[in-house]
C-alpha cells in the first residue's frame, strides 16, 4: 500500500466506511421487515377472532387488556410507520450504493492508470 498514492488510500478509507454504512442500513432494514411480517401476521390471527374476544397488548413492559379495535389500530399504525422507514432506508440504501459504485469506479482507474505506466 506504499505505492498508492495519499489520495487513493483516502479513496479506500471512504469506500470501507460507505461499505459498513451500507451494511448498517441493510441490517435496520432487516430488522425493520422482519417487525412488519410479525405486525401483519398479528392482525392476520386477531382479525379470525371474535370481537369482545379477551386480548392484551404489550405497553412497554406491561401487557394491557385492550379492545379487538384498538390492537388492530395499533397494529396498522406500527405496519404505515415501519414501511415509511424502509422506504426511508431503501432510499438511502440506493444513494450509498450509487456513491459506492462511483468511488470504486474512480479507486479502479486511479490504480489502472498509475499500473499501466509501472508495467512499460
Amino acid at each position: 500500500m506504499n505505492n498508492i498514492s495519499p489520495k487513493v488510500q483516502t479513496q479506500l478509507g471512504m469506500l470501507q466506511q460507505i461499505q459498513q454504512q451500507l451494511q448498517t442500513v441493510l441490517s435496520q432494514k432487516a430488522q425493520y421487515e422482519m417487525a412488519v411480517r410479525e405486525a401483519k401476521r398479528a392482525q392476520e390471527e386477531i382479525s379470525d377472532s371474535a370481537e369482545d374476544a379477551v386480548m392484551y397488548m404489550s405497553v412497554g413492559t406491561v401487557m394491557m387488556q385492550k379492545k379487538k379495535t384498538v390492537v388492530n389500530t395499533k397494529l396498522t399504525e406500527k405496519v404505515e410507520t415501519l414501511e415509511l422507514r424502509i422506504k426511508s432506508l431503501e432510499r438511502q440504501e440506493q444513494m450509498l450504493q450509487g456513491k459506492f459504485e462511483q468511488l470504486q469506479a474512480q479507486i479502479k482507474a486511479a490504480l489502472e492508470g498509475k499500473s499501466a505506466p509501472q508495467a512499460a
